[in-house]
C-alpha cells in the first residue's frame, strides 16, 4: 500500500509541480456578471458526460450551486484575468489595493487560482506550451 501512496504523491497535478504560477497569464472561460453590491457572480459550466467520471461530475454539478459568488478580493482578481496579465503583476496590484491583506495576497491568490482552474472557470493557455 505504501508504494501506491508514493506513486500518487509523485504524480504531477496540474499547476502544482514544476511551474512558476507567478509567470502564468490566467484567462476567464465562463460567463459572469456583477451583482448589485459590485461583486462577481460566475456561472459554473456544465461538465461533459464522458464515461463514469463524467456521470459523477454531472451528478455533482446538479446538486451543487451553479453560481459562484466571489468576495471583494476574488472579484477584484476575476476582473483582471484577461490572459495577458501575469499572476505576479496581479499580486502586486492586489497588494496595493488591499494593504491590510498584503502579506497573504500571493498565497491566497495561488489557492484561488488553483480552485478556479479545478472548477474549470479559468485556464492557463500557456501552461501546455513547451518552454
Amino acid at each position: 500500500a505504501s508504494d501506491v501512496y508514493k506513486r500518487q504523491m509523485k504524480r504531477p497535478v496540474g499547476v502544482d509541480h514544476g511551474v512558476d504560477l507567478l509567470e502564468l497569464e490566467p484567462v476567464r472561460c465562463v460567463a459572469w456578471q456583477e451583482s448589485v453590491d459590485g461583486n462577481v457572480i460566475i456561472e459554473r459550466p456544465r461538465p461533459p458526460v464522458r464515461g463514469l467520471r463524467g456521470l459523477l461530475d454531472r451528478a455533482n454539478w446538479l446538486v451543487t450551486p451553479r453560481r459562484i459568488r466571489l468576495d471583494e478580493l476574488g472579484s477584484f482578481a476575476w476582473r483582471r484575468l484577461d490572459g495577458v496579465t501575469k499572476v505576479r503583476t496581479l499580486a502586486g496590484v492586489m497588494r496595493e489595493a488591499f494593504p491590510d491583506s498584503r502579506h497573504q495576497i500571493e498565497e491566497r491568490l495561488g489557492v484561488y487560482l488553483r480552485a478556479m482552474r479545478r472548477l474549470k472557470v479559468i485556464d492557463f493557455p500557456k501552461l501546455e506550451e513547451p518552454r
